[in-house]
């Protein structure tokens, strides 16, 4: 609950320089919901979630072209999974792409091994090569 604009940006500016270092074609925007999940139901953040999704694709800030989120802080597969299927719904028919909008889905919805422990996984060869230099 303590997050802000400035934090947001921070966090991507960061998310842009760990793409550009390791040459993946993703930009760096963050964005959320500023809420406390324990205070919503699951059916609730399934609601919000997919709301904040057609929200960022009818601004056209969301697409495997534009913008692909992937779970942060709160986050993870269940609402990288509405993502995606609201996306699908909605921009399919237009969208190739559209099971590529974000990342961190679930496997039956395209998702893929090892996305949950890649964060941790990252960390861990970033702290091995330091340590060896």
């Amino acid at each position: 609950m303590d997050v802000d604009v400035e934090e947001c940006e921070a966090l991507s500016l960061l998310m842009t320089i760990k793409c550009a270092i390791v040459d993946l074609p993703f930009g760096g925007a963050k964005g959320g919901l500023k809420i406390n999940k324990s205070d919503y139901s699951k059916r609730e953040i399934e609601t919000l979630t997919r709301k904040y999704t057609l929200e960022l694709a009818k601004r056209g800030f969301l697409g495997a072209h534009i913008d692909v989120p992937g779970p942060d802080l709160g986050t993870g597969i269940d609402e990288m999974g509405w993502m995606m299927d609201t996306y699908e719904a909605y921009y399919g028919h237009s969208d190739i792409n559209a099971t590529a909008c974000c990342t961190g889905k679930p496997i039956e919805f395209g998702g893929i091994e090892g996305r949950t422990e890649s964060t941790g996984l990252g960390v861990f060869y970033v702290t091995r090569e330091i340590l060896e230099e």
